[in-house]
């Protein structure tokens, strides 16, 4: 890449660049067989500062070497350390400065109201900056030269690739002046920089140093991926991406059930994972599915925001049909007839919680509160220190508030992006009546319906707009995820995409060992 861009060298004809970040040790781990497999290289970041701390979720500077001497690994290089300034929690209750253990205990009560330390002036509760210009440059410089020595001590060289933390500011900083401390220091240390998130594709014309790069989540689908390439990708250059379909005759099966109209569509198993076009919907219609009368069901695992879609008596150009959607964690059920869409009916699904589950306001913020005291406590530093803050927690947890039972405003979390949905539904559509069943439980009673007649069963997936994303993750394609789906016409079984049988003990096995094996990744 470097000899790209300095002097014109060609890249191979399918250049991917692939870095893994943070220098966890499960990355290497987990990556390493498949590099090997496919005689690949990726480039590994960390965090100099954990060389210090011995931390074993996080790669030594022995094992470090040990991937770079094994051929398939370069070393890069995430900064000194991960660290937050000018946090609050969603109450705007002003917090500071966090390290990355001290952010972690409370994670679950902020909202997108902080900040990482190079990329801001450390700032008062009131935003007012308390460190002059020059402090903050040398601040700053500070903290690269940190880095500096300790890759220069531990391995002779500082990496070649730097990923500052975080993207998607105003180039290097929130500021002007910040932006111009960091560049500096990243045109000094490094000969590439990737910058931004959000964009798969560079071009000859970027600046080596603000390099973008796209981020795959742990929700996305392979399609998922495929296609938000797919979109960065010049027009003429989007023919050369295949989605994929699925493996094994399974799954060449339940494809040729179905006919793909817009999207992509991958048969894994008993899922259907639907994936949308960018900012847009997929559109999957079943074969021979000219049914007026149907019975469906499935459960939908798509995240939360966005839209999975079941369409029944719909025309070919779905001018025509009834619709029913789960939309952003709202069931929606819906007909068109030529004209516009109306909603016959729709509820929020947080409205199915338990009462038991339901927490208010008061609560939420007492529950902050002793969370942010008990951090403090952990990471005194002192022993007296840390007894003042456990205390100030106990007596915190004490404070008497009112729940939504007796009448306190509930407290409803905004829903991310990344939040795994798991719905059970049940649609039963006869004559002019329509009946949708959520997790076995009669939800709508009987809808009336206009459209009559014989028409196609389609699937659907559609981006649901720009989600609530605490890390700010921006996102225009969404994953719907059909699982178990199960299609009849009078009692006939029309497509049944479940596992029975050897299938099903197999795939229960599979699962229940992936559950062991998350549970130590994320524990250990």
């Amino acid at each position: 890449m470097i000899n790209y861009y300095e002097k014109r060298t060609a890249l191979p004809d399918k250049a991917l660049f692939l870095l893994f970040e943070d220098g966890r040790r499960d990355t290497a781990l987990f990556a390493r067989k498949i590099l090997e497999k496919y005689n690949y290289k990726a480039t590994i970041l960390s965090y100099a500062d954990k060389f210090e701390e011995k931390d074993p979720k996080f790669l030594s500077t022995k094992d470090l070497k040990e991937l770079v001497d094994s051929g398939f690994w370069e070393l890069g290089t995430n900064g000194y350390r991960l660290s937050y300034i000018n946090s609050y929690d969603r109450y705007d209750r002003f917090l500071g400065q966090m390290t990355s253990d001290e952010f972690v205990r409370v994670n679950q009560y902020l909202g997108r109201n902080y900040n990482h330390y190079l990329m801001d002036y450390i700032r008062d509760e009131d935003g007012t900056p308390i460190e002059s210009k020059d402090a903050m440059e040398s601040r700053i410089t500070q903290d690269y030269r940190y880095m500096e020595q300790i890759y220069s001590s531990e391995f002779g060289y500082v990496p070649k690739v730097y990923c500052i933390m975080h993207s998607n500011t105003g180039r290097f900083g929130n500021t002007e002046s910040v932006s111009e401390a960091n560049a500096e220091n990243i045109e000094d240390l490094f000969s590439l920089n990737f910058n931004r998130d959000g964009f798969a594709f560079n071009t000859k014309d970027s600046s080596m140093h603000d390099l973008t790069r796209i981020q795959p989540q742990a929700y996305w689908s392979t399609n998922h991926l495929l296609m938000r390439i797919w979109d960065d990708l010049p027009d003429e250059q989007k023919e050369n991406i295949e989605f994929v379909t699925g493996d094994g005759k399974r799954a060449e099966e339940a494809a040729k059930a179905w006919t793909l109209e817009s999207g992509a569509a991958e048969f894994k198993k008993d899922n259907i994972i639907f994936t949308s076009l960018p900012e847009g919907e997929g559109i999957l219609n079943l074969k021979d599915s000219e049914t007026e009368d149907a019975e469906i069901s499935a459960e939908l695992q798509g995240n939360k925001i966005g839209s999975q879609t079941i369409y029944l008596r719909a025309d070919e150009k779905h001018q025509t049909y009834i619709s029913v959607a789960l939309q952003n964690n709202h069931l929606v059920v819906a007909e068109k007839n030529g004209g516009s869409v109306d909603t016959l009916f729709e509820k929020d699904l947080h409205d199915l919680t338990d009462a038991k589950d339901r927490i208010s306001v008061e609560e939420d913020k007492r529950d902050s509160l002793a969370a942010e005291f008990n951090m403090r406590g952990r990471f005194a530093d002192s022993a007296a220190d840390s007894l003042v803050f456990y205390q100030a927690a106990k007596d915190a947890e004490k404070q008497k508030t009112k729940s939504v039972a007796e009448g306190a405003e509930e407290y409803v979390p905004d829903i991310q992006i990344n939040e795994l949905g798991d719905t059970e539904i049940k649609i039963t559509l006869k004559g002019q009546e329509l009946h949708v069943l959520i997790n076995g439980e009669d939800i709508t009673g009987a809808v009336e319906v206009s459209v009559q007649g014989k028409g196609l069963i389609s699937l659907g997936a559609s981006w649901g707009g720009w989600g609530y994303s605490q890390r700010n993750v921006a996102d225009d394609v969404y994953d719907g995820v059909f699982k178990n789906l199960a299609i009849k016409e009078n009692d006939q079984t029309v497509f049944d995409n479940s596992l029975h049988g050897g299938e099903k003990l197999l795939d229960t096995a599979g699962t229940e060992f992936n559950k062991i094996l998350n549970w130590f990744i994320e524990n250990l």
